[in-house]
């Protein structure tokens, strides 16, 4: 994008009035573009630098750096001018748009829902080793967040690794993402996953947990054995194969390694398995499943083109739909059964409130969306994400 003209779409405009070029469109044309028409209102006085304005609200947003521009066409102006009015606001704007692109882009390589959803099971698993208000101290913060940072470097790489190569079907899926759309390279995308690698394995050597230590290797393993193309690998393509590896990682691996990291490192007591703990990983087995398979709905075109088995693909849409739909209300009807019968009476009525709540959106939400739809898919996807976040909300309070 090496140039910006802006000019009167109307060359023939009227006589100068109160406000000379009010009613008159800009025209902005970008290198291989179609031009684009903006309104303009404004006094004759203010003419050009409101333009600029406009060029530069508008190339921003959707560019996001602009190299050089140009203005003609004003009303008593025939020769073009180099935008310099103000030379050091576009200075710093040249200098942030490149850095705010470039983060905007690493926000959406790490898929910002699976790292909401790290960090929030950790916490929440996490709380339940807590058995006294005075276990809420600065060494079950600092752990904590020794955890925290751990997981989710481990969970840029996964997710990452995916991308790196899911290129191709990614085009289709989800041409959004930085390595599909050509704003990250390859080697940039290996870059960061390396790091990412490093520096999760990193902290979880130096922190010295082996709880910790032996979560990031077994997500590791898993994470790589689910993506990368080798030979009895790229696990993903196998439908049971891949649901069980995100089942032992979101469901087995979060709730016991997290737990025993705050429970035998942080605190140094021996280690238990207690009710709020088996029912964590057993409602999260559920809710992990459901993950699994609802994933791959409103990926189903790409998955069918590259020969990816999903359950979507060799089940169909709507059957796979209803299937999520129906563990989760199966979780949640047995969450309302074992928190009726909890001695503890908030606990009861929190439990029961709230999977009876939870429950009821998801089957209103369930039945009044239009499968045909894959903008309407995904965000029930994401919908689900968010129940996902509620779920670990409830879980501290289970008794």
């Amino acid at each position: 994008m090496d140039s910006l003209l802006l000019r009167p779409f109307s060359a023939s405009a009227a006589p100068l009035s109160k406000h000379p070029f009010q009613g008159n469109n800009v025209e902005v044309q970008f290198s291989n573009c179609q031009p684009c028409k903006f309104p303009l209102r404004t006094l004759s006085g203010r003419y050009q630098e409101c333009r600029l304005k406009i060029c530069m609200k508008n190339v921003n947003r959707r560019y996001g750096v602009v190299r050089r521009s140009h203005i003609e066409g004003g009303p008593n102006d025939t020769s073009d001018h180099h935008i310099g009015s103000e030379p050091e606001a576009f200075a710093s704007r040249n200098t942030w748009n490149p850095i705010q692109t470039s983060l905007d882009a690493l926000y959406r390589f790490s898929r910002p829902h699976t790292v909401i959803g790290t960090a929030t099971s950790i916490v929440s698993v996490s709380l339940l080793a807590v058995e006294a208000m005075s276990d809420i101290s600065l060494p079950f913060f600092i752990g904590l967040l020794e955890a925290i940072v751990a997981a989710l470097f481990m969970n840029i790489y996964i997710v990452g690794l995916n991308q790196l190569f899911d290129i191709e079907i990614d085009k289709i899926n989800k041409p959004y993402l930085p390595l599909a759309s050509g704003e990250f390279s390859v080697r940039t995308g290996v870059t960061i996953i390396s790091i990412s690698a490093i520096m999760s394995f990193g902290i979880g050597w130096i922190v010295g947990s082996w709880p910790l230590f032996w979560a990031l290797f077994i997500s590791f393993v898993l994470g790589t054995a689910y993506s990368i193309n080798l030979p009895m690998l790229r696990w993903k393509r196998f439908a049971v194969v891949a649901a069980m590896c995100i089942l032992a990682v979101r469901a087995v691996i979060v709730q016991l390694a997290f737990f025993l990291h705050m429970q035998t490192f942080v605190f140094r007591r021996p280690s238990t398995f207690s009710r709020p703990l088996i029912f964590a990983t057993a409602f999260m087995s559920f809710f992990s499943v459901v993950i699994a398979l609802f994933k791959d709905i409103p990926d189903i075109d790409g998955d069918r083109i590259f020969g990816i088995k999903s359950f979507s693909v060799r089940l169909g849409q709507e059957r796979v739909f209803w299937i999520c739909v129906y563990l989760l209300q199966m979780a949640y009807t047995a969450a309302v059964v074992i928190g009726a019968s909890s001695s503890c009476i908030w606990s009861k009525l929190v439990m029961v409130v709230g999977h009876i709540l939870l429950a009821s959106i998801l089957w209103v939400r369930a039945k009044s969306l239009d499968l045909k739809s894959k903008a309407a898919i995904t965000s029930f996807y994401m919908f689900i994400w968010k129940l996902f976040y509620a779920e670990y909300l409830l879980i501290p309070l289970v008794r």
